[in-house]
């Protein structure tokens, strides 16, 4: 049978080992590990800046939003003065056209009025001159002979007759 060692501690060995992990440890650190935290601390800055970004953009979002929505709010009010205005002014219009149909209205009438007077006038001024005319002629046939009562008779029965035509 095979025997084995005894198990020794060996102080320089393990000096030597506590160096040597020391040394590894000196390294690690300052090829590794300072690097890898400069590395994570740049990302973390970055991840930190966007944060920062995203919120700023988040604020001017909701800034505006808020402004869009008073302009919109402004908007729809001014929509509903000028509604407001526009349909006073076409009140406004309504009844100035009004009043000006009724003055043409008016004038027609007034001067259709004095078209049917004048007319009425003419008629008149005609009739009187056929009647004078008829008249004329009517004393001109009886001068021209002697009239009894039954010739007069005629003459006023073909008067009528005339005056009917």
């Amino acid at each position: 049978m095979q025997t084995l060692p005894i198990i020794s501690v060996n102080i320089w060995d393990m000096l030597y080992a506590l160096l040597n992990l020391l040394i590894l440890f000196l390294l690690v650190k300052k090829f590794l590990y300072k690097p890898v935290k400069k590395m994570l601390a740049n990302r973390q800055a970055t991840i930190d800046n966007e944060y920062k970004n995203a919120e700023d953009a988040k604020e001017k979002a909701l800034s505006d939003q808020k402004l869009y929505e008073e302009k919109l709010s402004h908007a729809e009010e001014e929509a509903d003065s000028l509604i407001q205005s526009a349909v006073l002014s076409a009140r406004s219009r309504e009844s100035q056209i009004l009043a000006e149909a009724k003055d043409q209205a008016n004038g027609i009438l007034r001067q259709a009025e004095a078209n049917a007077q004048l007319e009425l006038k003419k008629a008149e001024q005609t009739i009187r001159e056929e009647i004078v005319s008829v008249g004329t002629v009517m004393a001109g046939k009886l001068l021209e002979r002697e009239v009894n009562t039954d010739d007069h008779q005629k003459m006023i029965d073909s008067f009528l007759n005339n005056i009917g035509e």
